[in-house]
């Protein structure tokens, strides 16, 4: 099978950082395409990044041909229902993803994600899927997503004492990591703090992968019905 992993934001160390994470827990035998627009913010901060951001999601969607699922690797989960008219495949974000599986696994959980400024984005989804109820926190540690990639930089250990404060503060049973770029953090943050952490990226690879193999499709009635193909400059993705 092969898995389109769209990074919304332009920043290409990202991108190739997702993918690796990506290709770490596909099966044998997927292949995980990591590609990110050429122009757009080089990071995704809230709400005007993620706007800007759409249109160069999509056109990667409608261009790319011979895929069988779709994880959008922003954890904001940027463009996912526009995503899903346009093709019948599955479409994952990875923020949904985190937060369904962090559901199962633990009673309440708390997200640490970036800046302030994200956090309301955040809140809106969890409340739109249903998991409010389920979430402690959104905590925000002051990273900024490009100090995620800057080497030498405190990103981990400041993500770190968040993790720690969720855990006494909030009583949060997991966390959530609220942007793709800690994906590497997940690991060595779980064993560091004796509780389940979860990126959303291989979340949403698992979940893609259990989707295709069970040949589900997005549904084309109501909301995810695909755009008009006489409409003037769109194009539907075929569905075969």
């Amino acid at each position: 099978m092969r898995i389109l992993v769209v990074n919304p934001n332009s920043t290409r160390h990202m991108t190739e950082t997702i993918g690796a994470a990506a290709r770490r827990v596909a099966s044998p035998g997927t292949e995980i395409i990591a590609v990110n627009p050429a122009d757009g913010p080089p990071a995704i901060q809230g709400f005007y990044d993620e706007a800007m951001c759409v249109p160069g999601l999509l056109d990667i969607i409608r261009r790319t041909a011979g895929f069988d699922g779709v994880v959008i690797a922003c954890f904001d989960d940027t463009g996912l229902d526009a995503a899903r008219c346009l093709t019948d495949r599955p479409v994952i974000g990875i923020g949904e993803a985190a937060y369904h599986m962090a559901s199962m696994l633990s009673n309440k959980f708390s997200v640490v994600t970036t800046l302030a400024r994200s956090v309301p984005a955040l809140e809106h989804n969890l409340i739109r899927y249903g998991l409010a109820a389920r979430c402690a926190r959104v905590r925000a540690s002051d990273v900024p997503v490009l100090e995620l990639e800057r080497p030498g930089s405190q990103a981990r250990a400041r993500i770190g004492n968040e993790v720690a404060r969720a855990i006494t503060e909030d009583k949060a049973e997991a966390i959530v990591l609220g942007c793709a770029g800690m994906a590497d953090f997940a690991a060595s943050l779980s064993a560091e703090h004796g509780l389940p952490v979860i990126d959303g990226v291989v979340s949403a690879i698992a979940m893609c992968e259990a989707m295709i193999r069970l040949d589900l499709r997005t549904s084309r009635l109501g909301g995810y019905t695909p755009p008009d193909a006489a409409a003037p400059g769109v194009a539907r993705i075929a569905t075969t």
